[in-house]
């Protein structure tokens, strides 16, 4: 059982060094197809939160454990529930920058789904999802073997959810960034079941103004995992621009 943050470190160079969040139940391996491509420009790193009791943490304690094991860094691309971690990272001074995949920074930015949040941790505990949850979170068949890089699918990785999820509610959203000095980038699948094409407007009113907003058509919840070279192409032009991070001690 993993008890702490663990990250795997990809790309060798110069260019900027770029954390690669998860969402509520996701494993960070299933980034890497993403990580391969951005090695080309930038220093991907993998992250795999910890697991089962040892989730039970919120947004901003976990963001607090990815600092102390990443240190700052030039930039984030986050999915999903990781949006609200690297929120916290931007907020803190953690991440010149921050990419949105499908992601939001507050419950609210879901619309009414917001509300059912930390519904996620028992339905992923008594659904027990498998390929057709994969499959539909993805908008396309995952083969078997790569199912578990898109659901939850041990009993570890479930109750691990269960906690996550419980744990959202239990500390204060992130600020919004609207006023911060974070360059930021919103990526959405026009097929996410999970987190709304609508809601990618709720998060970009809580960002920078002028956030490029991009619509990926065909995809689900998870296009870095099913369009990773489409992903690599918005977000290069991106991180090539992102300036060196500077060091900070907390973020929240």
């Amino acid at each position: 059982m993993r008890q702490v943050v663990e990250l795997t470190e990809l790309g060798r160079g110069v260019g900027p060094r770029v954390l690669l969040l998860p969402g509520l139940g996701a494993r960070g391996a299933g980034f890497r197809a993403l990580a391969e491509r951005l090695s080309r420009v930038a220093r991907p790193i993998l992250v795999e939160y910890p697991e089962g009791e040892h989730a039970a943490r919120g947004a901003g304690a976990l963001a607090n454990e990815v600092l102390r094991a990443a240190g700052p860094v030039d930039a984030v691309v986050a999915s999903s529930f990781g949006g609200m971690v690297a929120a916290h990272l931007a907020a803190g001074g953690a991440a010149r920058g921050v990419a949105f995949l499908c992601a939001f920074t507050r419950p609210e930015h879901l619309g009414l789904r917001g509300n059912l949040l930390a519904m996620m941790g028992p339905i992923a505990v008594l659904g027990r999802p498998g390929p057709l949850t994969a499959a539909l979170a993805s908008w396309k068949p995952i083969p078997l073997a790569r199912v578990p890089d898109v659901v939850p699918t041990t009993w570890l990785e479930r109750m691990t959810t269960l906690h996550r999820a419980f744990a959202i509610g239990g500390e204060p959203p992130p600020p919004e960034l609207r006023k911060l000095p974070v360059s930021c980038v919103c990526v959405q699948g026009d097929r996410d079941v999970l987190v709304p094409p609508s809601s990618m407007a709720r998060l970009a009113a809580s960002l920078p103004p002028g956030t490029p907003q991009h619509l990926l058509r065909g995809a689900g919840h998870v296009p870095y995992f099913t369009h990773p070279e489409e992903c690599a192409r918005l977000l290069t032009p991106w991180l090539d621009a992102l300036a060196p991070a500077s060091g900070v001690e907390s973020v929240a």
